[in-house]
């Protein structure tokens, strides 16, 4: 018997069962995948909650890497003994087991170079950053960029993928320990939220002028700090929502404060078109793969330990990836 994790109704992380189930054969255009380990994703979060809706009951988790087992009718893109990995959101739901029916559509198959831990600890975080530095704005050698959640696991591949393109990164962080982790991974600077007001350090670190861009995963609480620390005509990525969603605002503020620019994307966005995902994670992976970007995993839970991974993520007492090990 295969084991999965399920919730019944939205709440705390007390509404999640780890289970028994029977995995059947592969119908079309799908397989059937042994998982060797599952990412932790504070999107996981959002759906247990109920601000990402899913129907009750089901499975949670987007994102794992495993070897294909069986494959359906039509499938041409993998072949039994693939490893792969995959992420998503509503067309991957159900990561959280250890083995599964799953369409053949969104996996990606793993160079040699780079375990099936890796890729669950990175596929997701990979990819945002993969958008965030290569699809949202025009970067130069020389542009600056405030991080928020700088020890977080798509901070530090962004910070580590900022390096490589020359630009200046300031990390905000809530602990030394975490900013030790920041620095480690490329932040020139670092600001503790807890105990320095985050935009008025920016304007001192940036000469009065600003930020270019503020990666923004954190939401209600740093949003207004976000946009006083943006030079005139900087751009706000809202990437997230850890302390909330972000209140409803007058759009005129955006005026008032430099004609800033904010936008909301969502991963699934840039890697539906199979082209540009390919293209993604190509980047992706020749950097992980040749060493110039570094995936931590800094946290390995087993499967039956979900309740504690989630109040650990959710507490933000996590830095840098988290995943299951099957």
């Amino acid at each position: 018997m295969a084991k999965v994790i399920r919730f019944y109704e939205t709440g705390n992380p007390e509404v999640l069962r780890y289970e028994d189930i029977q995995v059947g054969e592969p119908g079309p255009g799908q397989v059937r995948l042994r998982h060797e380990a599952v990412g932790l994703n504070f999107a996981d979060i959002y759906f247990r909650t109920g601000l990402y809706p899913a129907s009750l009951p089901s499975g949670i988790g987007t994102e794992a890497a495993g070897v294909v087992e069986a494959v359906g009718q039509g499938v041409t893109n993998v072949e039994v003994g693939d490893r792969v990995t995959y992420t998503g959101a509503y067309n991957t739901l159900g990561a959280y087991t250890t083995e599964r029916l799953i369409d053949a559509a969104p996996l990606i198959k793993l160079p040699d170079a780079i375990s099936c831990e890796t890729a669950a600890g990175m596929t997701m975080r990979g990819f945002t950053a993969s958008y965030l530095m290569r699809r949202i704005y025009a970067f130069k050698a020389g542009d600056t960029v405030l991080l928020h959640a700088a020890a977080g696991g798509v901070g530090l591949i962004v910070s580590q993928w900022a390096k490589l393109l020359g630009l200046t990164v300031i990390g905000t962080v809530s602990s030394e320990a975490k900013a030790e982790v920041a620095r480690a991974h490329g932040c020139d600077y670092i600001i503790n939220y807890s105990q320095e007001d985050v935009a008025k350090r920016v304007r001192e670190l940036t000469g009065g002028v600003g930020v270019n861009v503020v990666f923004d995963s954190v939401g209600k609480d740093t949003f207004e700090a976000s946009l006083d620390s943006l030079k005139r005509r900087g751009l706000l990525v809202c990437v997230g929502t850890a302390s909330g969603p972000i209140p409803p605002f007058n759009p005129h503020i955006l005026a008032l404060k430099g004609s800033l620019f904010v936008t909301r994307p969502a991963l699934a966005d840039y890697i539906a078109d199979p082209a540009e995902r390919a293209e993604l994670a190509g980047e992706l992976f020749g950097h992980v793969a040749a060493g110039r970007i570094k995936i931590g995993i800094n946290q390995r839970y087993a499967l039956e330990e979900a309740v504690q991974a989630h109040r650990d993520l959710e507490s933000r007492r996590t830095t840098g990836s988290s995943v299951f090990v099957i």
